[in-house]
């Protein structure tokens, strides 16, 4: 492995210095709602299924390349855009999705979800669901506990918002290189220990193939940053009987990963109020969320729909990420 150096650049921010702008906030304007409407109509019209919608049968004329021209701030730039102004309004939930899903057609291409791989989409929304109770099954966007700081499988996540909850919630971000390059400067032992494998668990049950390896953090060859992150998956991969233990120093380097995730000077926050689409990069951008409370009437519970994306195009990712993630990056180009 070569010298482990800082990354600095654009995806390298600070929570607070990002806090009160609005650079990273996109508006829908009045056009781009009809427009949406309409293209939802188009394929409710035609009979159309979630797998047969094409961004031909889903006309975008201006929001289409509205949304491509994220990609730029996603890959290029900070590697968050949230989207306002979906028009979410009276519309029923497969409605909502069925434009969701047509929107997501500009930016890249879906990939399946949940443990069975057959998901378009996963609702996070508490389910009373015990974030403990079943180690093999994907159950962390079903309760309203908070969440650890991780990245998601995808190359792009999408949460769109249709109600939030009564309190908490927030949705907290912080840039996965500039917690590199701190721990770079803090301790370089510890970061030479995230580029190693980690274990890690796919929740695909208990036999060998739910278990795999990738670093926490893997650098191009040109020099651009890849993280991946996720404690519990580190943490449940304990119960494969070939997965090692994990070490002192890897317990130390999770500490401390966690320690900067959870520093204010790292983190942006987010409250997603309904019509909001929260687009991160999942190789430059660490997510998490607070606890909350829902509301009493069940029709306002808080409830979002995440999008996993995986885009068309060569992002140069390092070998040592071939099998990252729950879903391997290759399974969204299978036909």
């Amino acid at each position: 492995m070569s010298v482990i150096t800082e990354i600095g650049g654009p995806t390298s921010w600070m929570g607070p210095d990002l806090q009160d702008s609005d650079e990273w906030i996109l508006e829908l304007a009045e056009p781009h709602r009809r427009e949406l409407l309409a293209a939802l109509a188009s394929v409710e019209d035609a009979g159309l299924d979630f797998l047969e919608i094409t961004r031909e049968s889903f006309p975008l004329p201006r929001v289409g390349p509205l949304l491509r021209s994220m990609l730029d701030d996603l890959l290029e730039g900070r590697g968050f855009v949230l989207l306002r102004g979906v028009p979410i309004e009276g519309l029923s939930e497969r409605q909502i999705e069925l434009m969701y899903w047509g929107m997501g057609l500009y930016i890249g291409i879906c990939l399946p979800q949940g443990a069975e791989g057959t998901d378009l989409f996963a609702h996070v929304r508490d389910e009373g669901v015990d974030r403990h109770a079943n180690y093999g099954g994907g159950l962390l966007n079903r309760h309203s506990g908070a969440l650890p700081f991780h990245t998601d499988t995808s190359d792009i996540v999408g949460l769109l918002c249709i109600h939030p909850a009564m309190r908490g919630g927030t949705s907290t971000i912080v840039s996965a290189v500039a917690v590199h390059d701190e721990i770079v400067r803090r301790r370089p032992d510890l970061a030479a220990v995230m580029y190693e494998p980690w274990w890690f668990d796919r929740k695909r049950g208990d036999g060998p193939d739910s278990f795999a390896q990738c670093p926490i953090y893997a650098v191009n060859d040109e020099g651009r940053l890849f993280g991946f992150y996720g404690p519990d998956l580190y943490k449940t991969a304990q119960r494969g009987e070939h997965v090692p233990d994990l070490t002192d120093e890897q317990w130390e380097a999770m500490a401390l990963i966690d320690e900067l995730n959870a520093s204010p000077e790292h983190q942006l926050h987010m409250d997603f109020q309904a019509g909001e689409i929260q687009f991160i990069n999942n190789y430059s951008v660490m997510h998490s969320r607070t606890a909350y409370e829902d509301h009493p009437d069940p029709a306002l519970r808080r409830d979002l729909i995440r999008l996993w994306l995986t885009l068309d195009q060569d992002l140069n990712i390092p070998e040592e990420f071939n099998e990252r993630g729950l879903k391997t990056r290759s399974s969204a180009f299978a036909a």
